[in-house]
């Protein structure tokens, strides 16, 4: 008799999977697809990224996904197409990826998919319940590929307690802890997150959280001085053009979110196109222009990392480096800006431990949803502040099956 899950209940069974890792970022840029292939179970499993794919959201579906986060109300139906229409580009990203890496969905074991986050709500002074939605069908996903698909990792860790963010925490843990270097793995995606790991310390001393702007900011900004002509400050250019403003700087830094002891999570409702256009008016009062305003968030963005590290993590122990992932490393401005405010601790790529760094937040995912499988726990309580771990995400099973998977 046919089978849907067949694969993933003897999936403890066997030490071998297959799991295809789907991560689009605040920014909605782009979906990133990994390829993963890991040997034995939950943290003690080892991995090889066998393909990475990334694939631009074409301009009319990003415009939908910003226009959505922004609204403050919309009709359901507005949602619905929304969710369906990134379910569709998911499920080509996934093709597009296992073609080019010359296999196809039976090889495929499940899919890791986080979703495109169009509003995240924090706890507010870390009380009540943190609200948080993703889009993108998981159902039209495993239909259209074939493939089972774990999603929506992010309500079973508010539902515990939780910020719901950061969760990359874990596979950070995983991938890149030392016996002998404290470490600072820093992620420049629309927001700013900081994972710490100190040297020779369990999962349970790991600390995590949401320092702030990231690429979301700088990149409204440059859409809005070029009126809708760039994406993004490309290389930089604009922010090396121009001067920050101090006084910009200081009343950015004033905000009360950098007040607040992690556990904390933000999101573009923050940090994102209203905070572009209320720092747009406040630099036309200071008689900034556009290039000295890109200087300016570049630096908001750079000195709240600093920050971040100097209030909340130093007082716990010792930073040896900071690693840097995620699209804000291909900003020279904000890499220069870091490196001068976090120094004499060295800022480094993520590549120098092993893991590119425009496929490091997909492979979380598929580390994520390899843990789900697992039995095992994804969240970090000390990073989200989640009551306690908690296996995360829902399972919507793939193609009816019989037999051994090909």
């Amino acid at each position: 008799m046919s089978d849907a899950l067949a694969g993933l209940r003897d999936y403890r069974t066997r030490d071998e999977h297959v799991i295809v890792g789907l991560m689009t970022g605040t920014s909605a840029d782009g979906v990133d697809a990994v390829l993963v292939r890991f040997r034995g179970l939950g943290l003690e499993s080892t991995h090889e990224v066998v393909g990475y794919r990334e694939s631009p959201l074409e301009e009319e579906l990003r415009r939908e996904i910003l226009a959505v986060a922004r609204a403050e109300s919309l009709p359901p139906e507005r949602l619905m197409r929304l969710d369906a229409a990134l379910g569709e580009r998911y499920a080509a990203a996934v093709l597009e990826l296992l073609a080019a890496a010359g296999t196809t969905p039976r090889t495929v074991d499940a899919i890791g998919m986080h979703g495109q986050t169009v509003r995240h709500v924090p706890r507010v002074d870390g009380r009540g319940v943190a609200l948080t939605l993703q889009l993108g069908s998981a159902a039209i996903v495993a239909e259209r590929t074939g493939i089972a698909v774990v999603s929506d990792f992010r309500s079973r860790d508010t539902a515990a307690g939780g910020e719901g963010a950061p969760l990359v925490p874990l596979a950070d843990w995983w991938l890149f802890r030392s016996a002998k270097e404290s470490r600072a793995l820093l992620n420049l995606g629309g927001m700013a997150n900081l994972t710490w790991l100190p040297a020779g310390r369990g999962i349970e001393d790991v600390i995590a959280f949401d320092t702030g702007p990231g690429n979301a900011l700088l990149d409204a900004l440059a859409a809005m001085a070029s009126r809708g002509a760039e994406r993004f400050d490309r290389d930089g250019r604009s922010a090396a053009r121009g001067r920050p403003s101090q006084a910009l700087l200081d009343e950015l830094l004033a905000d009360p979110f950098f007040d607040r002891p992690p556990p904390r999570s933000t999101g573009r409702e923050r940090f994102g196109e209203g905070g572009a256009e209320q720092l747009i008016r406040r630099a036309a009062s200071l008689g900034l222009g556009d290039d000295d305003l890109m200087a300016t968030a570049v630096a908001f963005t750079a000195a709240s990392v600093a920050l971040a590290i100097e209030r909340w993590v130093r007082p716990r122990g010792a930073v040896d480096a900071v690693y840097a992932s995620g699209g804000g490393c291909q900003n020279p401005a904000l890499m220069r800006s870091l490196a001068d405010r976090l120094a004499p601790v060295p800022l480094k790529r993520i590549e120098r431990l092993g893991v590119a760094s425009e496929s490091k937040e997909a492979l979380a995912f598929a580390f994520l949803a390899h843990q789900s499988l697992c039995g095992q726990a994804g969240n970090v309580p000390g990073a989200t502040g989640a009551q306690h771990a908690a296996v995360l995400g829902h399972v919507t099973p793939g193609a009816l099956a019989s037999g051994a998977r090909a």
